[in-house]
C-alpha cells in the first residue's frame, strides 16, 4: 500500500474549522505564521512522508532492527531517510531559535507528525524521542548544559531519549531503582538498567543523549525521590566534539509484536557519568512539563493508524468484486459487484473515516492548547493548561483505542487478504498495539481523566470544557440544519454530568468505584468529544455548501460522515453510562482463588 497524505483534509481542519492563522496571531511567539507558510511546510511533509518515509514501511517491518553485542543497526534506508529528515529541517521544528531551531508551534508539528507516522511509524518515533530529550534540556536544563547539547540534538546530528522504565516497574515509578551517586565534581555517577527504551541505540546519529530517572542517596521513598539526568552515550568536550564512550551499552533489543523497525532496547548503566538536570529529587516534576505533548504524540499514533486503515479499505473495497447489492445489481457488466456498495463494509469503511478525520480534529485541537501552554500568557496560559489537561488522557486513551478498533476493521474489510503481510494491514494492527500501552495504558490513562483531571478538580476542568460545548450549541440553536447535531450533544452533556455525579456519589461509599467506572467513563468523554468536533466540521462544510463552493463533494461528504457518527457510533455512550451505573461490584465480588474455577 503506498501512503497518501490527506493534505486537503489536514487544511480543511487547521484553516477551516480551526482558524489556525489566527490562533497564531493571537500568541505573539507565533504572530509571523501565515497559512502560506503552514500549507508549504505541510506539503513538503507530505511529499517526504510519500516519497521516502512509506515505502520503507514494510520492508523495515520485514527486517526489523539487527543487534550484534551491543550495536544496533537500523534497517535498510532509514539511515539515509533520517538523514534527509534532518536536512529538511524537521528535528529543529520547535526548538528554540538559539540553538538552531524554528521554534514553531506544536500544533504544526502534530500536523507533521501524523504524515510521517501513517507513513512509517516505527521511523517518526527516533526523532520522535529527541522531541521530548530537547524540550526538557530547554525547559530545566543549565545554560551550560543547552550550550553543550541543544545545537547538535536540533540539528538531528545527536538524538536523544527518555530513560525512566525498569524491569519491576512501567508506569508506576515509586519502584524506580537506578541509582545516582556524586562523584564530587559536579558529576554523578549512575548505576542501574532500564527497559524499553525506544531508540536507546542505533546507527541513525553520533551521540545519543539519555535523560535518566535515578535516586540520590537518601533520597525519599517513592516519586517525590527522583531526579533527573543528563547521561550522553558518548562524552561531550567543552568543543561539543566527541570524547570517550561513556559506560552506557545496550544489552539488548526487545522482540516484539509491531514497530519492528524502532529499536526498543534493555540499556544499562555502569557507573557511567550523569549530570542533574533541575533540582535534587524533583525529576517527575521536570518530566511533567513535556509530558502533555509527548501523549498528544502517541494519541497520534491513534489516528495514524485509522488513517491506514481507512485508506487501504477504501482502495480494495473498490476493486473487489464479491456478491451482488441486495437490492439489485450494481454493476450488471462484472461478476459481482464491490463490496464497497455492502453495508456491512460501508459500516467499517466509514467507521474508520469518522475515528480518522474526527481524531485529527482533536489532535490539531489540543495541539493548539498546547502552543499557548507553550508560548502564551497570562489568563489564556492558566485556561489552555487546565483544557489540555482534561482532554490530554481523553486524546491518548480515546484515539489509540479507536485506532486499534481501525486497524482491525482494515484488516476485516480485505478479509483474507488483510491478514495476509503483502497488504499491510495486518502490520498496522501490530504497529498500533503498543499505542494503548505506552505513555500510560488506556486504563490508567482512563483513571488519569476521572480521577485527577475530573474528580481532583471538583469538576472544574470538565465544566470549562461543556461550557465551550454547551455555548456552540446555543449559537447553532435556531439553524435547523445544525439541529440533528445539537440535540444530541445537549442530552449527552446532561448526561456526562450526571454520570459524573453518580461515580462521586459511588466512591464515596467505596473508593474502588473510581477505578471501576474509569475506562467506561473515558469511552463516554471521548465519544462526546469527537460529537463536539464533528458537530462543529458540519456546521463548516454547511456553511460552504450553501455559499456555492466547488467543492461541494468534499463538504457534502463531510457532513454525511457527520452524520454517520452521531446516527451509528455516538450511541455507544449508552452502553459504557448502563456499565458505570451498576458500581464496581460485579468485578469485586469475586475472591481471587475463584478466578482459577
Amino acid at each position: 500500500m503506498q501512503y497518501k497524505a490527506p493534505l486537503r483534509d489536514m487544511k480543511f481542519v487547521m484553516h477551516e474549522l480551526l482558524n489556525t492563522e489566527a490562533h497564531y496571531q493571537s500568541i505573539d511567539a507565533f504572530s509571523h505564521i501565515e497559512s502560506d507558510i503552514v500549507d508549504s511546510y505541510l506539503e513538503t511533509a507530505a511529499s517526504f512522508a510519500e516519497n521516502e518515509l512509506s515505502p520503507l514501511n514494510q520492508s523495515g517491518d520485514a527486517e526489523g532492527c539487527h543487534f550484534d553485542n551491543g550495536v544496533v543497526t537500523t534497517p535498510k534506508g532509514f539511515k539515509e531517510a533520517y538523514k534527509q529528515y534532518c536536512e529538511l529541517g524537521f528535528t529543529s521544528l520547535t526548538a528554540e531559535e538559539e540553538f538552531g531551531g524554528q521554534a514553531m508551534p506544536v500544533s504544526l508539528n502534530s500536523a507533521i507528525s501524523e504524515f510521517m507516522g501513517t507513513a512509517n511509524w516505527s521511523f517518526g518515533m527516533y526523532p520522535g524521542l529527541s522531541e521530548g530529550c530537547i524540550s526538557t534540556l530547554e525547559h530545566h536544563g543549565t545554560d551550560a548544559q543547552k550550550q553543550k547539547y541543544l545545537p547538535k540534538l536540533v540539528a538531528g546530528v545527536w538524538s536523544g531519549v527518555m530513560c525512566l522504565t525498569e524491569p519491576q516497574c512501567g508506569s508506576d515509578l515509586n519502584q524506580v531503582r537506578s541509582k545516582a551517586e556524586p562523584n564530587g565534581d559536579g558529576s554523578y555517577s549512575i548505576t542501574g538498567g532500564k527497559i524499553w527504551i525506544s531508540a536507546g541505540e542505533h546507527d541513525m546519529s553520533e551521540n545519543i543523549i539519555h535523560i535518566v530517572l535515578a535516586r540520590l542517596p537518601d533520597a525519599p521513598a517513592g516519586t517525590k525521590g527522583l531526579s533527573l539526568f543528563v547521561v550522553p552515550k558518548f562524552m561531550v568536550n567543552e568543543d561539543s566534539s566527541l570524547g570517550e564512550r561513556n559506560a552506557v551499552s545496550c544489552g539488548s533489543i526487545e522482540h516484539k509484536m509491531g514497530i519492528k523497525a524502532s529499536a526498543t532496547c534493555v540499556i544499562n548503566y555502569d557507573s557511567a557519568t550523569g549530570y542533574l538536570i533541575g533540582e535534587e529529587n524533583r525529576g517527575l516534576n521536570c518530566m511533567f512539563t513535556f509530558m502533555n505533548v509527548a501523549r498528544i504524540g502517541t494519541a497520534i499514533q491513534g489516528v495514524t493508524a485509522s488513517q491506514f486503515a481507512f485508506q487501504g479499505a477504501l482502495a480494495f473495497a473498490k476493486e473487489r468484486l464479491a456478491f451482488r447489492s441486495l437490492d439489485g445489481a450494481k454493476f450488471p457488466n462484472k461478476a459481482a459487484d464491490p463490496i464497497i456498495v455492502h453495508p456491512a463494509v460501508r459500516d467499517m469503511l466509514l467507521t474508520t473515516k469518522a475515528f480518522a478525520e474526527g481524531g485529527r480534529a482533536l489532535i490539531c485541537y489540543m495541539s493548539q492548547f498546547a502552543d499557548t501552554v507553550a508560548k502564551g500568557e497570562g489568563e489564556a496560559l492558566e485556561y489552555a493548561n487546565q483544557m489540555l489537561s482534561l482532554l490530554t488522557p481523553i486524546g491518548k486513551a480515546f484515539l489509540t483505542e479507536t485506532g486499534l478498533e481501525s486497524a482491525h476493521h482494515g484488516v476485516q474489510a480485505l478479509g483474507g487478504s488483510g491478514y495476509c503481510v503483502e497488504y499491510g494491514l495486518e502490520q498496522n494492527v501490530r504497529d498500533t498495539t503498543i499505542a494503548c500501552i505506552y505513555e500510560g495504558t488506556t486504563q490508567i490513562q482512563s483513571l488519569d481523566l476521572i480521577g485527577r483531571k475530573v474528580l481532583n478538580s471538583q469538576g472544574k476542568l470538565l465544566a470549562n470544557f461543556i461550557k465551550v460545548i454547551e455555548q456552540f450549541c446555543e449559537d447553532n440553536d435556531n439553524n435547523e440544519q445544525m439541529s440533528q447535531f445539537t440535540a444530541p450533544l445537549v442530552q449527552h452533556l446532561e448526561q456526562w454530568s450526571e454520570l459524573t455525579a453518580d461515580i462521586a456519589n459511588q466512591a464515596e461509599e467505596n473508593p474502588e468505584a473510581v477505578g471501576g467506572a474509569a475506562v467506561d467513563y473515558m469511552y463516554f468523554s471521548g465519544y462526546v468529544t469527537l460529537a463536539y468536533l464533528w458537530a462543529r466540521m458540519a456546521k463548516v462544510a454547511q456553511t460552504e455548501i450553501a455559499n456555492g463552493n466547488s467543492e461541494k463533494a468534499f463538504y457534502d461528504a463531510k457532513v454525511k460522515t457527520a452524520q454517520f457518527f452521531f446516527a451509528k457510533l455516538l450511541p455507544r455512550t449508552s452502553t459504557y453510562a448502563e456499565r458505570i451505573a451498576t458500581g464496581v461490584e460485579p468485578y469485586m465480588s469475586m475472591d481471587v482463588e475463584q478466578f482459577e474455577f
